[in-house]
């Protein structure tokens, strides 16, 4: 792990993987981090912070089960079909191999309560579209290489699109106002 300087209020740890970013921020938690996909941000005065991460060790993946949400989803996407033929599988095997394991969250971001699914079945990595959409529908369900993901807005996107839900994914009025955290397991199932 490299400790970057970010500005005058605040210090980036870039990291080798998501795995030792989570586990940076499973240890510096208590400093309000914010996770990306090999990075870790802290904000604060750097000399500190430089101390507090030198003081500490990433922590290893937690044993302890996580929070669980399950979101159903109507697999009627408009790359399905495409999705099918990058991975050599029919519509129904698709559908299967998403809903069949579990995903975790990795991290959040891109648009407020975008959260970066890891872990799914490794069948599923498909590339994003060769043209992004200018609009995807809010509970837009894509896969797009090692990630799945929800839209949880309207908003220009390049993941393939093979589903949707009717999941709130971010609310301003809850606590916290996205409803997918770090390290959540989220299991899709298939719904008519």
């Amino acid at each position: 792990m490299k400790l970057l300087p970010c500005g005058d209020q605040a210090v980036l740890l870039d990291c080798e993987s998501l795995d030792e970013a989570t586990g940076w921020f499973a240890a510096l938690n208590d400093l309000d981090p914010v996770l990306g996909a090999q990075t870790v941000l802290l904000r604060g005065n750097p000399s500190e912070l430089r101390a507090t991460v030198a003081a500490r060790k990433p922590r290893p993946p937690s044993a302890a089960k996580a929070d669980e949400v399950v979101i159903a989803v109507a697999y009627d996407g408009s790359d399905l079909a495409e999705v099918a033929e990058l991975t050599g599988l029919g519509k129904e095997q698709v559908v299967a191999a998403h809903t069949g394991t579990a995903w975790t969250v990795g991290f959040v971001g891109f648009a407020p309560g975008f959260a970066y699914l890891t872990g799914g079945d490794p069948r599923l990595r498909v590339p994003r579209r060769a043209t992004p959409r200018s609009s995807v529908p809010a509970g837009s369900v894509g896969l797009a290489g090692d990630f799945s993901g929800i839209y949880p807005r309207s908003s220009p996107g390049g993941w393939q699109l093979i589903g949707h839900t009717d999941v709130d994914l971010f609310d301003v009025d809850r606590t916290p106002p996205a409803l997918l955290q770090p390290g959540m397991q989220v299991r899709f199932e298939a719904r008519p």
